[in-house]
């Protein structure tokens, strides 16, 4: 297997207005692969170029004002998708082969609330992504899928439970879709990492904090970034991390990035 590298996954909601975070993070943190969703930029718009001037190969996939994935690398890209068959054709996926591994980013619909066509669209985007990650499976040995999946898979991951019982992104159905995702043969790394590393203090901590509700310094959150790993790729990584300062800084995203070592 190649030499270990560093993947940061970052919702960054809105690139032009969260731009000097994104540089900051690049340069302090230097990633090997930077992952970013709901850019909120189109194709024409997308700073390609500058992005490039720091070294990235780059796959990006917008829209205007609203979506949009960015996939950036080190590494150049063996192989390179947009989309999946059924994912309703929006800018939500991005995948690439490099450095010997399959990485898809994805950003997954919010479906708003239950009973709406945007939930009913959510759950049916989940079944063709289930249909699509098999295969990439077994294209693929060293998988990784990351990003923001919109479900806070267990209770666990969300600071009150009872509070948003039965509410988007906590409701069954969407628990279900996520699992899965894990049936395919993949694992929730963070689980994983706090109940095998010793001394590790990792419980899968809180990746998205409500603007709204000045929800961040209470520390009132929902883990709905992840980061899924295939055996192999498990086996490989070493713990990761959630970039908690760069959720500090002024005008944040209420995503903070999450990092991790491949």
């Amino acid at each position: 297997m190649e030499e270990p590298f560093s993947l940061i996954s970052w919702n960054v909601n809105s690139l032009r207005a969260r731009w000097p975070l994104v540089q900051k993070l690049i340069e302090e943190e230097k990633p090997d692969i930077l992952l970013l969703q709901e850019t909120k930029v189109e194709d024409a718009l997308f700073p390609e170029e500058t992005l490039g001037d720091f070294g990235y190969n780059i796959l990006f996939a917008g829209q205007k004002s609203y979506n949009g994935v960015a996939f950036l690398s080190k590494f150049p890209f063996e192989e390179r998708r947009k989309g999946f068959p059924g994912d309703g054709g929006e800018a939500r996926y991005l995948e690439g082969v490099v450095h010997g591994w399959r990485i898809a980013n994805l950003y997954a619909p919010n479906g708003q609330a239950v009973g709406v066509p945007a939930y009913d669209r959510k759950l049916t985007f989940y079944t063709h992504l289930k249909e699509h990650i098999a295969q990439c499976l077994a294209q693929e040995a060293f998988f990784v899928l990351a990003g923001d999946f919109n479900i806070a898979p267990t209770d666990a991951d969300v600071y009150n439970p009872q509070e948003l019982a039965g509410q988007v992104p906590c409701t069954e159905p969407e628990r279900t879709a996520f699992r899965s995702l894990l049936a395919q043969g993949l694992t929730d790394a963070f689980t994983k990492v706090s109940s095998t590393v010793p001394g590790k203090k990792l419980t899968t901590p809180f990746t998205w904090w409500d603007y709204r509700r000045r929800s961040f310094d209470p520390n009132k959150g929902r883990r709905i970034d992840q980061i899924l790993l295939s055996s192999q790729a498990l086996a490989h990584s070493r713990p990761g991390e959630v970039l908690l300062s760069y959720r500090t800084l002024p005008r944040p995203s209420d995503h903070a990035p999450i990092r991790w070592y491949l």
